[in-house]
């Protein structure tokens, strides 16, 4: 992760200039298939902002859960409370598993020989534009969610919960839609300060290790080309 951070921040006065229309960006027959996958995935993203904006957590009930052990009419009604929202902190992470797919379909489109990436950006914009999508909505959700410890807090009065009710041998319909592989995998997921920051870099390092015949400097230099261009346009009335 710290070597993409690199990459985003380095000099970049070399690299080429080149205007992105952002506002009118259409796609090729050649981007198309790419940009119709990449489409499916971002036009879902400003409900899940929105969603995670509202998102208020469960902290009153789980105190008063905790405060009092005895009280199952407390505990109740906390795990009522923090049910809803760990399905909603499921679709969240989901959502994560698709725009990671949808990076690396995004990366093999614009490194692929026999252009360079800065060929691949001014040529493709349409992509470009997405990339820069992608970009903007990690940058809005990992804010959102750093801003909000609720989110942590439930997840982990739910885990304490189900851990519990194992080890007495019982079994919660939830798990039905967050198993215990599941909830592991989201553990680690919101246990990051950045989660779709840390997506984003894991999904590029993945993209490069699976294709080793394909040199990492197409990747690098299409990460900061990007940079470059945006950093020159906003820089350039």
């Amino acid at each position: 992760m710290g070597n993409l951070l690199k990459v985003l921040t380095r000099e970049i006065e070399n690299y080429p200039h080149f205007f992105l229309d952002f506002e009118n960006a259409q796609p090729t027959e050649g981007e198309r298939e790419i940009w119709n996958q990449i489409s499916a995935v971002l036009q879902d993203s400003e409900s899940i902002l929105a969603d995670l904006q509202a998102y208020k957590g469960a902290g009153p009930e789980i105190r008063d859960a905790i405060q009092n052990p005895n009280d199952i009419q407390l505990q109740e009604k906390a795990w009522n409370a923090v049910c809803p929202l760990v399905v909603r902190l499921k679709r969240f992470y989901e959502f994560s598993i698709r725009l990671e797919k949808a990076l690396q379909s995004l990366l093999e489109s614009l490194t692929c020989p026999p252009y360079t990436p800065t060929q691949h950006l001014e040529r493709e914009q349409a992509l470009a534009k997405e990339f820069a999508e992608i970009l903007h909505f990690t940058l809005r959700f990992d804010e959102l969610k750093m801003r909000n410890p609720a989110i942590q807090n439930d997840f982990s009065y739910y885990r304490r919960t189900i851990s519990r009710n194992r080890i007495n041998n019982m079994h919660l319909d939830i798990e039905n839609e967050v198993n215990n592989e599941m909830a592991n995998r989201m553990s680690l997921f919101y246990a990051e300060a950045t989660p779709m920051l840390k997506t984003l870099s894991n999904a590029t390092m993945h993209f490069v290790s699976e294709n080793k015949t394909l040199p990492i400097e197409n990747t690098t230099d299409c990460l900061s080309t990007m940079t470059s261009v945006c950093k020159v346009m906003l820089e350039t009335p």
